[in-house]
């Protein structure tokens, strides 16, 4: 089991800790999509140091809560964080998106040991946590399902059938997270394709919704301990800027997926008030 986080001042420090090894490793692998991964930084923190039941020792252990990265292209903190907690060596990551790497350009269950469930392709990752949250019922299991998707993937039809699912079979088990940046890959989600008001869409397909500012743990916290109490399936909005702790970083969509200059690189890990190196472990 991984030992508990519980001050928010410790959660805080984590966060930025796990902000400045994401862009070691992003600048280390030249491409990744470094603007979605800080974004949902200190909602993994809140999940994997504070709120998950899980075993890295045991990663397939049956009782363990899920996680789904949705958004699959922010998986470099996700990636940090695995390591850190112990699921795999750190090193590991040095060889993210290479070909006999452990650690993909997007979570692969059959190769990074802590992934529950392959993603990538925008859309699928909460049907799949509504099929896995119907068989942790059926197993009679107390196991919560969190799933963690991208602003931009509720422009796909498969969410909401998803969604509508997950009302019929009154899924009290299943927490989405939704990391709303305003973002997407192609440009700000208004102007390609509106998808707000967000907030009465999941009301209307019979979710809990939650509001909340995604980079403060006061109430991040709260948030996650009253979705658990839920008595049907939650949604926590969580309001969040795209690259988030790196001035140059937030708001700025051509950090989407964007390779470091050795003068941005310093900059950043400037900001992040860490010094010496670019250890990742």
């Amino acid at each position: 089991m991984i030992e508990r986080i519980n001050s928010i001042k410790k959660l805080e420090q984590k966060a930025r800790e796990i902000r400045f090894k994401t862009v070691c490793l992003a600048y280390k692998a030249r491409k990744a999509h470094s603007g979605p991964s800080l974004s949902i930084t200190d909602i993994l923190v809140a999940l994997y140091y504070h709120k998950m039941n899980i075993d890295p020792k045991n990663p397939q252990w049956v009782e363990r809560d899920r996680f789904i990265l949705s958004k699959g292209h922010g998986c470099v903190s996700l990636y940090v964080i695995l390591s850190e907690v112990g699921y795999y060596p750190a090193k590991e990551n040095l060889k993210l998106r290479k070909l006999d790497g452990l650690v993909q350009g997007h979570p692969d269950m059959k190769k990074t040991p802590g992934i529950d469930f392959t993603t990538g392709s925008l859309g699928n990752g909460i049907g799949a946590a509504v099929g896995i949250a119907i068989a942790i019922k059926i197993d009679k299991l107390k196991s919560k399902v969190y799933v963690l998707l991208g602003d931009g993937e509720m422009q796909e039809g498969i969410v909401w059938e998803a969604a509508a699912a997950a009302k019929h079979y009154k899924l009290d088990n299943l927490i989405a997270i939704v990391d709303n940046n305003n973002f997407q890959s192609s440009g700000m989600l208004t102007d390609v394709c509106d998808i707000y008001p967000l907030k009465e869409k999941w009301q209307s397909f019979g979710w809990k919704v939650l509001e909340i500012n995604g980079h403060n743990f006061n109430e991040i916290l709260p948030a996650l301990e009253l979705a658990e109490r839920c008595d049907k399936p939650c949604v926590i909005i969580a309001r969040t800027i795209k690259g988030k702790g790196v001035s140059f970083m937030e708001n700025n969509n051509a950090w989407h997926q964007k390779e470091y200059t050795i003068e941005e690189y310093e900059q950043a890990c400037k900001e992040l008030s860490i010094k010496g190196g670019s250890n990742i472990g």
